[in-house]
């Protein structure tokens, strides 16, 4: 986990974002898709979509911070981006 990388005084701040933002995405996804509407779960895929872009930038705060290197958090940057890219799709079909 690259939270568990950052310095012990960031366990209230980033740490706590990024873990915060990593549990939302696929929270959000999964109560859309028990929603009865195709409508709702496009709601609840655009809130995932947001955590997603949440958690991009909190990574690459831990870069410009200087706490991780770019090598660090570059497969995670590039799964954020593929979940962005699936949830749109989806949306997209909802419509």
């Amino acid at each position: 986990f690259l939270s568990k990388k950052l310095p012990d005084d960031e366990k209230f701040g980033l740490t706590s974002q990024i873990k915060r933002c990593s549990v939302s995405i696929p929270s959000n996804i999964a109560e859309g898709a028990g929603r009865n509407s195709n409508k709702e779960f496009a709601h609840f895929l655009s809130i995932a979509n947001g955590s997603t872009t949440e958690l991009e930038t909190q990574l690459i705060l831990t870069v410009n911070l200087k706490f991780l290197l770019e090598t660090d958090i570059n497969n995670a940057l590039v799964l954020c981006q593929e979940i962005k890219n699936m949830n749109y799709a989806l949306q997209k079909s909802l419509e």
